[in-house]
Parts: structure tokens; sequence; C-alpha cells
């Protein structure tokens, strides 16, 4: 296990990815609570006290098993959060799963591709991952898209397997192994 105890921030072209702070709460908030941003998502903050508890929750250092570590996806000139990336530390080192959520008048702009890609390098390169997965639900096809674009395979699709808000949803598994990553 490749234990870091700092997240070093990460720049690309257009964005910084740095860990998400609890100085980002409103921003958070203001598209976390949308419901076109909730829709495909089991985390739906009602108010600023649910925000808040989710960032309670959140690993303060990145790469402990089963914790969820929370990067905040910011335009790199102005440092404007538009979005956030979850990583899921499984138990065994290996593997690790991802989340993602881009605000809505940032989307369809090449954000997320851009903060997954270097996200996978990190996880890849840095971090010593074998194993990426994505959980999504299989009507967010957006999202389904973006993930066979930086080439996640779908492997399994779980019937009714999640539940939410009293209804049972099915859930898709999206997955990349190291070998496989060509980006």
């Amino acid at each position: 296990m490749v234990t870091m105890n700092v997240f070093e921030p990460i720049l690309t072209d257009r964005l910084l990815l740095r860990k998400l702070e609890i100085t980002d709460l409103d921003d958070f908030f203001e598209y976390r609570s949308l419901p076109e941003i909730y829709e495909f998502q089991s985390f739906k903050p009602e108010d600023l006290k649910k925000a808040k508890e989710f960032f309670s929750k959140i690993s303060s250092i990145p790469d402990i098993r089963n914790t969820w570590f929370q990067l905040a996806v910011c335009i790199k000139e102005n440092s404007k959060l538009i979005g956030d990336i979850g990583i899921h530390y499984l138990n065994d080192d290996a593997q690790v799963e991802i989340g993602y959520t881009i605000a809505p008048i940032f989307q369809r702009n090449g954000y997320a591709t851009e903060a997954l890609i270097a996200v996978i390098q990190y996880l890849f390169y840095r971090v010593g991952k074998h194993r990426i997965i994505a959980s999504v639900d299989p009507r967010n096809e957006r999202s389904i898209k973006l993930l066979e674009k930086i080439g996640m395979r779908k492997e399994a699709h779980f019937i009714k397997s999640i539940k939410a808000d009293d209804l049972w949803l099915d859930d898709c598994i999206y997955a990349l192994l190291k070998e496989e990553w060509i980006f």
C-alpha cells in the first residue's frame, strides 16, 4: 500500500484539482442541491447542514482503506469550484471507486473528461492502484458515455440493487485496469 499523507494538487490544461475543503461548502451546496445533479446520486443535500455532514464524513488524507477522499474540481485561472470527484479507497489497497459531479452550467465543456483523466493518471501512476471502478445509474446516459470515452468498460448490470427514496434502482459497474489505460 502506498499511503500518502498529503494530497498534492493536480494541474491540467484548464483545471486545478485539490482537496475539497469546508470553505467550499456554499459553492458545493449550490450545485449539489440541484435536482438535475442529485437525480442519479444517492447524496441529496436538503440544506447546508446536510452538506456540512457530508464534509465531516470524508477523509482528510488520501489512500486510507474504506474511506472517501473528495477532490475539488476548479477552473485553474480563477480557482472557481465547478465540481468534485470522490475517490473511495477500497479495503484491498489495489482498487478504488470513483464518482464525479460537475455543476450544470459547466457541463458539456470537457471538464469532467479532463479531470477524470488526470485523476486516473494519479491513481494508477502516483498511488499505484491496479483497478478503478465506477458505479452508475443505467438511466444516466451522459455519464455512461463519459466512462466509455475514457476507456472504462461495463462489467455488470445489477437489477434493483440500490434503494433510494424507497425505490429499488439498477446499478451498472464500469471498470478499468492499469494495463488497459491508454491516455
